[in-house]
């Protein structure tokens, strides 16, 4: 059982962003505002957030997100969003696998993968301390 002190509310407002780059930026201002350092681009970084040894959700036992316009978030970071956001991982295989990535690709245009916004859901709904809560 978590004690009153130990609950977090944030939020995160779409209407502050329309891409990807953009949803990392809001990450930035809500979790990571009192911190000296910025959460890079990448998932397994907001995951590890969500573990809250840093940011915002620091020593939280329950963070409660609010996503405001969720659904603009679903369509600003869905199919289109996520096409560009693999094909530019091609663009570097060095830091990447290049057949994972066309097999993401494969997966999305076949209508079987996940797009950018559904993975976000993921991470966070794996995080039995966070609460998503959408409007």
């Amino acid at each position: 059982m978590t004690n009153a002190s130990d609950v977090v509310h944030l939020t995160i407002d779409a209407a502050h962003f329309d891409d990807i780059p953009g949803f990392y930026a809001e990450i930035n201002r809500v979790f990571m505002a009192n911190e000296e350092w910025a959460l890079g681009h990448s998932l397994d970084a907001l995951d590890d957030l969500l573990y809250g040894a840093y940011g915002a959700a620091k020593g939280a036992g329950l963070v409660y997100l609010h996503w405001t316009n969720i659904e603009k978030s679903r369509h600003d970071l869905g199919l289109d969003a996520t096409r560009n956001w693999l094909s530019q991982k091609l663009d570097r295989p060095e830091h990447f696998n290049r057949k994972l990535i066309t097999d993401q690709l494969q997966a999305l245009e076949d209508g079987s993968g996940q797009t950018f916004f559904d993975i976000v859901l993921e991470i966070f709904a794996s995080h039995a301390s966070l609460k998503l809560i959408s409007a």
